[in-house]
């Protein structure tokens, strides 16, 4: 039988959150909307009487790779497949500069204790306070280093979760440090990547400002979205040459989805392999010498490009200088903001494409991420 609750109250828990100090024993509720997955894949929460249920999904395949229980007071029972947690939390570590778009945007910068290959951060305002002391650098992302980690008194670790054989969970869960998985990064579309923010917001907290955060991004990435408005779209390629092998993006993929609706032309628009696929550079030559624009190059400068194989030459897009790089937001130590802001806003992504594809609609736009090479 389901308890009637008044709505001012029900407001005022602000999804999972009680008002009342921790260490009394408050029933929690739960706020259909605000729970509501629109585009990811890799989570989704589920409402119960006295906590929130946080599900992590296995990346690439089915299964659930981690469970955990939100609570507003440690006394609160909770199934035992899974891992309890007091919210809001007040100290975490982060693995991934992707995780500091996400606190950083939620405005919890300063409750980041312990973060990974500090020199890969992009933020002024956390580079400013890991400067000034009290946030531990926890080595490798891949190897955490549960000592530091443990210097770092966080309430947990967030972590890129890569599924079975992978041990760095194993071995912070094995000094007492619990391990939250943060997966934006397996998501095939921008807005799925963006949606994780609801994921880092249930743990502090502050769903109702992540949800707002969210629908005012959704909302300008559907109103620059040119899927179907233009008959004569721009041919795009993207990618580089390592090593002999080129890697470019599958249609069903983070980048093919950017490319379809910015309204590019893109010959594996239909392809819907699971990662990057690789190309030998002829085959690539074959397909997309005649491309228009060239997106994600790792190329600073044509002159770089063509130094580095004299095939980059023979691409229209380098012929007519329509080769762009994501480098427009990078510090001298390689920190890009383009994998930090520019996960939680798929929006301005949106727009720094259409700017390269459609120059001449956006005469007034100044890109934020993509750089033109010169």
């Amino acid at each position: 039988m389901k308890r009637i609750v008044p709505i001012l109250f029900v407001i005022s828990m602000l999804c999972c959150c009680s008002t009342s100090q921790q260490n009394q024993h408050t029933e929690q509720t739960c706020d259909s909307t605000i729970d509501s997955v629109k585009y990811a894949h890799g989570f989704r929460f589920t409402c119960h009487d006295a906590y929130r249920e946080l599900t992590i999904l296995e990346p690439y395949k089915e299964g659930v790779l981690a469970k955990y229980y939100l609570v507003s007071d440690s006394q609160i029972a909770t199934p035992d497949d899974g891992v309890k947690l007091v919210v809001p939390l007040q100290r975490i570590g982060t693995a991934s500069s992707t995780h500091i778009g996400f606190m950083e945007a939620l405005g919890l910068l300063d409750h980041i204790s312990g973060v990974c290959l500090p020199n890969t951060i992009y933020s002024p305002t956390m580079r400013q306070l890991y400067e000034h002391g009290g946030i531990i650098d926890l080595g490798d992302a891949m190897q955490i280093n549960p000592e530091r980690a443990l210097l770092a008194q966080a309430d947990a670790i967030m972590i890129s979760g890569y599924g079975q054989g992978d041990v760095n969970p194993e071995r912070l869960n094995a000094v007492g440090i619990n391990v939250i998985y943060n997966n934006e990064w397996t998501e095939r579309s921008p807005l799925g990547r963006a949606e994780w923010i609801k994921v880092v917001a249930a743990l502090f907290c502050k769903d109702q400002l992540a949800d707002s955060i969210f629908n005012n991004i959704e909302s300008e990435y559907k109103q620059y979205r040119k899927v179907g408005m233009h008959q004569d779209k721009p041919s795009v390629m993207s990618g580089n040459n390592f090593r002999g092998t080129w890697y470019m993006s599958s249609g069903d993929s983070y980048m093919g989805r950017l490319f379809a609706d910015a309204g590019a032309e893109y010959y594996f628009q239909n392809d819907s392999t699971q990662g990057s696929i690789p190309l030998s550079i002829e085959t690539v030559i074959k397909n997309f010498g005649n491309a228009d624009v060239w997106v994600g190059s790792n190329g600073h400068s044509l002159n770089e490009l063509a130094s580095a194989d004299k095939k980059h030459t023979w691409f229209k897009a380098f012929q007519t200088g329509r080769v762009y790089n994501f480098y427009r937001r990078q510090t001298e130590t390689g920190a890009n903001d383009y994998w930090e802001r520019g996960v939680v806003h798929p929006e301005e992504l949106l727009k720094d494409m259409i700017w390269a594809l459609y120059p001449d609609e956006m005469t007034d736009y100044q890109p934020i991420y993509i750089n033109q090479l010169q």
